[in-house]
């Protein structure tokens, strides 16, 4: 059997930076088991497979397709680098003659357009709510030791704990902190959180001036010690950073050491616009 595979480097044009992701055309239905084991032998964070969901159905011209996204260890509810991947091999491998892609998927219908030189998620808006220091005291120190932390945020909906860095800091400070993220396990006792975003304003002057926040994002919960460049943490930075800043178009940058660059657009149905660029890096077919 043979199957389209592809490597895409999502949220970055430049090739070996943004996150990488697999995706796999699939012709015919594939055996439950070899999803996961597909995904396991690429060992990248995801593994995309996009599948027809009608016999007659074609990569070129259809606008709907079911996704699903494995992780080496299991199969995960919603991934937004690797559905941005996704779209990227049908819109540009494939050559795919639809401006919007519909995805169904564990997460409902997800919808990518293609914008000039990115591609546009819609993704759902995820609100934040103060949180109280004492409770996340410990999960804090192993994070951050002792910097000044301005702002401290909960999002219910997607278990995110999201800390703000005192606006005194620079962009430098954020990129080279040192953080073991293994620590935040046992740091964490209430048992709410599974992911932890690190964010900073941005500087609007410097050479580092055009970005309105920037964030570094763990989740060692879900075996991510920290994500290159982070979707579904933005679903989450973009509601709290706009309610800051008074704006509705933003420009993100993730701080990992490969570095991805967001464009966000907040709509009025409470809903993200997230684009991003992609680099395509590897053609090949997986053959068993």
């Amino acid at each position: 059997m043979q199957i389209p595979i592809f490597t895409v480097d999502a949220f970055s044009n430049r090739p070996f930076s943004g996150n990488p992701a697999a995706v796999c055309l699939l012709e015919n239905d594939l055996d439950e088991d070899l999803h996961q084991k597909i995904a396991t032998e690429m060992n990248l964070s995801e593994t995309a497979f996009i599948r027809k969901l009608h016999p007659g159905d074609d990569f070129t011209k259809s606008s709907c397709f079911g996704l699903r996204w494995f992780t080496p260890a299991n199969e995960v509810p919603l991934c937004g680098h690797a559905t941005l991947a996704s779209a990227a091999v049908l819109f540009h491998t494939q050559k795919n003659t639809n401006s919007v892609l519909t995805f169904v998927t564990l997460s409902g219908e997800l919808k990518a357009k293609k914008l000039e030189d990115r591609i546009v998620l819609d993704l759902p808006l995820y609100l934040t709510y103060p949180q109280a220091l004492q409770e996340v005291e410990e999960l804090i120190k192993a994070a951050v030791g002792d910097m000044i932390v301005q702002d401290l945020r909960y999002s219910p909906d997607t278990k995110k704990l999201l800390v703000r860095l005192s606006d005194t800091y620079e962009r430098s400070v954020l990129e080279e902190l040192q953080v073991s993220a293994q620590h935040f396990l046992s740091a964490e006792k209430t048992g709410k959180v599974k992911g932890l975003i690190l964010t900073l304003k941005g500087n609007s002057s410097g050479k580092h001036k055009g970005h309105d926040f920037y964030s570094r994002y763990f989740a060692p919960w879900y075996g991510v010690l920290e994500d290159p460049v982070t979707g579904s943490a933005h679903a989450v930075l973009s509601s709290y950073w706009s309610e800051q800043l008074g704006k509705k178009e933003m420009l993100a940058f993730q701080c990992s050491r490969r570095g991805g660059e967001l464009k966000i657009s907040l709509r009025n149905d409470g809903r993200v616009d997230i684009a991003g660029q992609i680099a395509i890096v590897l053609k090949g077919q997986l053959t068993f």
